[in-house]
């Protein structure tokens, strides 16, 4: 006998995967962020030297946040992972392109010492810096104004749009907010590890996002009040099996806003997106580098929460078909395998959180030219 209700177990698996997107934008997402400084915070070849080796013995263990994520949505959604997988395709192409330009770029870069080698592959790791951390916000956006699909009687779906289709001003200013926000974490944790004129550049940089990252949140804010958002009109059973179609959606003006209005705790996440900023912004000029990267991260945290708690209980929603979005209720997989994959959560979880507290404990330290040179691996 199972001991947690189907519903809670929904509402369980919608939690943890907000904590795995926020882990990930919390551990990838200085990577990335650090990758979109490389050739603005760092003028010299030792320079460079000096940011990719604060992000090249970490890298790999941050992915697997997003390795988590995704196996998540496999396991959990697998509508979810149907549709977004296949109405995203190309778009994921393109960030798996440009995140495998990172381990090239780490691996290449140091095999030549010319100074034309050595620029390209520092471009390749702007762009597989800045292009995931645009797209991901992007697809976020596109999330929130609805995506062109539709089920069959099978449940089998069918995409209508173009790549081309999801770069419509209110996603590319949710993808301004992502690369915003990232750049900002990317910027104090590089304030945190090194000194001297690169570390100067990424605080006058960082305080730069981080205005920026206030203005384009509250804008967001402001649009989602005036857009189309999506409502439940009929009688959603939380605990019956999963069928997407078995409900009636309707648009309505300010709808992403509702739950904030009946759940006014909700508001914490966007007060939190905004004082995190203001607290980065202000640790960078202070040089407070702890105040700084505790308001980056709760900056994150909140944008994030943001997101997933207007859209509550959609997951996906249908601009095609509204009656077919995807919802916390109507999503999920079976109730056991939502038990059976906690369970395994429960036990490798922690040891996720532990292996990458240690290795980050073990690469911890100042991160500068003499300690490059006294280091046989560094890049």
């Amino acid at each position: 006998m199972i001991p947690l209700d189907y519903e809670t177990l929904r509402l369980i698996w919608w939690v943890l995967l907000g904590i795995l997107l926020i882990g990930f934008a919390l551990t990838d997402g200085y990577d990335l962020g650090i990758g979109a400084l490389l050739p603005f915070a760092a003028k010299t070849d030792e320079e460079r030297r000096i940011l990719i080796n604060i992000v090249g013995p970490v890298w790999e263990g941050n992915q697997v946040w997003l390795i988590l994520g995704g196996g998540a949505v496999f396991a959990a959604w697998p509508a979810l992972y149907a549709v977004s997988f296949s109405g995203f395709y190309l778009a994921m192409i393109v960030i798996l392109l440009a995140l495998i330009l990172r381990p090239v770029g780490f691996k290449f870069r140091g095999k030549i010492q010319h100074p034309t080698w050595r620029a390209v592959w520092d471009w390749a790791l702007f762009v597989g810096g800045a292009v995931p951390a645009l797209i991901f916000g992007v697809a976020v956006g596109n999330v929130l104004l609805g995506v062109p699909f539709d089920l069959d009687e099978t449940l089998r779906p069918h995409y209508a749009g173009s790549f081309f289709d999801l770069l419509t001003p209110f996603a590319l200013l949710a993808g301004l907010v992502s690369l915003a926000m990232l750049v900002v974490h990317g910027a104090v944790v590089i304030t945190t590890r090194t000194s001297g004129p690169v570390a100067e550049r990424a605080r006058l940089i960082g305080r730069q996002a981080a205005l920026a990252t206030i203005a384009l949140f509250g804008l967001a804010g402001v649009w989602m009040a005036l857009v189309d958002g999506y409502v439940v009109t009929s009688v959603q059973e939380h605990a019956a099996a999963s069928n997407p179609l078995g409900k009636a959606v309707s648009l309505a003006s300010g709808a992403w806003l509702a739950n904030y209005a009946t759940h006014p705790w909700m508001l914490l996440a966007p007060v939190l997106g905004f004082l995190g900023a203001i607290l980065a912004w202000a640790g960078l000029g202070s040089r407070c580098w702890k105040l700084a990267l505790s308001g980056s991260s709760l900056s994150i945290t909140g944008i994030i929460a943001t997101a997933g708690l207007s859209l509550f209980p959609f997951l996906l929603p249908s601009s095609l078909n509204p009656a077919a979005s995807l919802t916390v209720w109507d999503a999920s997989s079976s109730h056991l395998t939502l038990w059976t994959m906690l369970l395994a959560t429960v036990v490798f979880l922690p040891i996720v959180l532990a292996y990458t507290a240690w290795v980050y404990r073990v690469m911890s330290g100042p991160v500068n030219a003499a300690s490059i040179g006294r280091n046989p691996n560094a890049y």
